[in-house]
């Protein structure tokens, strides 16, 4: 825990009182400040009070000698329409921030990678973590991903925060930046809280805020919005820009071709580690995260040896393609993390012969991302409440079960799996969907599948 001492004597406020919310608070009283709390929740106020804490409903009154608002994410800054207190801040003149402002105001000499996407930011973030923990580095993981920021252990000099950031994050950051910065794509996403695409990719340009700090900046530019900010930035000169790319080769960048991850930042294109071999970042958009993955680690001043040695040893995340075993030939692959149709359809790319588990709460977009690409799906199973509506989209493109639940849909698609007697056969949970209608969320949701899949392994007795 980071005691924030920025604020002490003074009276800050903490809306959101989730788990980023609560440890914020912690870390504000730990340093002195005077804080009141509220969530829209009444358990959540209650957890509040049980911890000491005071609860005040955001009033003018109550801002009149408050110094901060610090926000938790999940709560609406601008879109559809700013949370009551965010007016209330604005009208007295407080500014509203987050607890990544806070950590980097309370740890500056501390080195700072920030990492964002609309896809595969988790993964790439705990991929540069673990390299720079195999090389010997100080490091601590977090933000968006694991721990909240302020639950992190103090870092000094030589110590690396690397932190996933999400675009909810990103706008409400204030002075905090990065000395690393790293986006590795943007699809849609998150539309209704940025009030559109452009507000979306606004968002997560926020990253590259670089206040005259010595910034470097990492780009994919394998997509429209992602390469207009790569030309932006290099075109200015007081960053260094470094493009990633799995389409096409990069000058001066890193990129993937056939496979073979290629550094081509000394204006030689060397040939660096063969993907296809490592085993917990199956696929091309792996292939991306290892891509800018590598150039942050060498941007941190890890060597080329090192770097390839943790690659290799890379031990994958939960709910990212994390492969549960295999019951009677048939492999299980749990990818809940996949909440929107770009991130499924990067799933669907790996795998030969699928029975796909999707639906749930539909975003913005829906199935369009996997348009031309449901080649491998042999059967599909829906459940959630976008079952009916998939259901008319895939139809006459794969077979089609409306399974309603989760637990149908596994027993429904290893039955499928087993019958047609495909090799290399998958039953995959790549939903496409958010959670939110049937699960607390995307752990919740692939826990549960973990459960399902364990429970056919003990009843079949047998798990290769």
């Amino acid at each position: 825990m980071i005691a924030v001492s920025s604020f002490a004597n003074r009276s800050v406020a903490v809306v959101g009182l989730g788990r980023s919310g609560l440890a914020t608070a912690r870390a504000l009283a730990m340093g002195g400040a005077n804080v009141w709390t509220w969530d829209d929740n009444e358990r959540a106020r209650e957890a509040a009070i049980d911890e000491g804490f005071d609860v005040f409903e955001p009033a003018p009154e109550t801002m009149t000698d408050t110094s901060a608002v610090v926000l938790s994410p999940g709560i609406p800054l601008t879109h559809p329409e700013p949370h009551r207190v965010v007016g209330l801040a604005r009208d007295a003149g407080c500014p509203v921030i987050g607890d990544i402002e806070l950590l980097a105001r309370s740890q500056p000499r501390a080195t700072y990678v920030g990492i964002t996407g609309t896809n595969g930011k988790s993964t790439t973030t705990s991929l540069v973590g673990h390299i720079l923990s195999q090389s010997g580095r100080k490091v601590e993981v977090g933000g968006n991903l694991g721990a909240p920021a302020l639950g992190l252990a103090e870092l000094g000099t030589e110590g690396v925060y690397v932190l996933e950031l999400s675009s909810y994050q990103l706008d409400l950051l204030d002075e905090a930046t990065f000395d690393i910065a790293v986006l590795i794509n943007i699809s849609p996403d998150h539309l209704d809280r940025h009030g559109g695409m452009d507000g979306y990719v606004a968002a997560k340009r926020r990253i590259f805020r670089s206040n005259g700090s010595r910034l470097i900046a990492i780009v994919g530019v394998d997509d429209r919005h992602s390469a207009e900010i790569f030309a932006q930035l290099n075109a200015g000169s007081e960053r260094r820009v470094i493009p990633i790319s799995i389409k096409s080769p990069v000058a001066g960048g890193v990129y993937v071709a056939g496979g073979q991850l290629i550094d081509d930042q000394c204006g030689r294109a060397e040939p660096v580690l063969d993907l296809t071999g490592v085993a917990n970042l199956p696929g091309e958009h792996n292939w991306q995260n290892a891509a800018a993955g590598y150039a942050a680690a060498r941007a941190a001043g890890v060597a080329r040896d090192e770097i390839v040695a943790a690659i290799t040893t890379y031990p994958g995340l939960a709910h990212r393609q994390e492969n549960l075993g295999t019951v009677d030939g048939i492999s299980f692959v749990n990818d809940s993390k996949a909440t929107n149709g770009e991130a499924a359809a990067r799933a669907l790319d790996c795998y030969e012969n699928v029975y796909w588990i999707a639906g749930g709460l539909a975003k913005e977009g829906g199935l369009e991302p996997l348009e031309g690409r449901l080649s491998g799906v042999r059967h599909a199973f829906l459940i959630g409440e976008a079952k009916d509506a998939f259901a008319k989209i895939l139809s006459g493109k794969c077979a089609v079960s409306v399974s309603g639940t989760l637990d149908v849909a596994v027993g429904e698609a290893f039955d499928a799996a087993v019958a047609d007697g495909l090799p290399n056969a998958v039953v995959l949970l790549s939903p496409a969907c958010a959670s939110f209608d049937q699960f607390t969320d995307f752990e919740a949701r692939g826990d549960a599948f973990r459960q399902m899949v364990k429970a056919l392994t003990d009843s079949r007795g047998v798990l290769a």
